[in-house]
């Protein structure tokens, strides 16, 4: 059994711990409670302090969602896919412009056990706004990639997608119920928007279809993160 099982809460919310440090992340973390949260894990993190950063607050009773974006052959995308289960986490996350045969090489690798983790395709940024999907040779609209990707996603056996909750309304008709919609750009009324484009409303964003909330600093940058936490969760009612 993946440990991950073992301590999982029923949040919505996701705190991404942008941090450049593992000691950063783990005090951050000892403001929080696993069981009204989850815990997300990116690239920079994850690069300066490894798989210990996962596994202890894996120990620590958190659901991790390890956001790596993997892109690669599918043989290595399968590979590191299966190490990342090792690690216990909840949830990871592949990009979809890597192709059917990547994504079902990574859903393979996973296995198929009830107690595995949650295998999401990442779209399209929510960073991206049209300029910069035309700068770099895509054609069209970003909902309509997006709703095609996450089509290809659904085909492929991946669990859900990441998108903007911009665009969780239409997936959700169109994907079903059962499929996960992980939602970044995530900013609860009168925050700073940040580097993200697509933003929306913690309770908008619950209201659209988005099945979990990735939200960073305006909790981690809060004076008292959990009370920010409890202040997002009482929008959600």
């Amino acid at each position: 059994m993946f440990l991950w099982k073992l301590c999982m809460s029923d949040s919505k919310i996701i705190v991404a711990l942008d941090y450049p440090t593992s000691d950063a992340a783990l005090a951050l973390a000892k403001q929080l409670d696993p069981l009204r949260c989850r815990l997300k894990i990116g690239k920079e993190l994850f690069t300066r302090s490894g798989p210990a950063v996962v596994e202890a607050l894996v120990y620590q009773g958190f659901d991790i969602f390890l956001d790596l974006k993997y892109h690669d052959i599918p043989h290595t995308v399968a590979k590191a896919c299966s190490a990342a289960a090792d690690l216990g986490v909840w949830m990871m996350n592949v990009h979809t412009l890597g192709g059917g045969a990547m994504m079902i090489a990574a859903r393979e690798a996973i296995g198929k056990q009830s107690d595995r983790p949650l295998l999401i395709g990442v779209t399209l940024l929510t960073s991206m706004d049209q300029s910069t999907f035309e700068q770099i040779g895509l054609q069209g609209s970003l909902t309509d990639t997006v709703l095609r990707l996450a089509k290809l996603a659904d085909d492929s056996g991946l669990d859900g997608v990441v998108c903007s909750a911009q665009e969780a309304t239409q997936l959700r008709s169109q994907r079903g119920n059962d499929f996960q919609l992980i939602t970044p750009g995530i900013r609860p009324a009168n925050s700073e928007q940040g580097d993200q484009h697509r933003t929306m409303t913690p309770a908008d964003a619950i209201a659209a279809g988005s099945s979990y909330l990735v939200i960073g600093r305006p909790i981690t940058a809060a004076e008292d993160p959990m009370a920010a936490l409890v202040s997002i969760e009482q929008s959600l009612l």
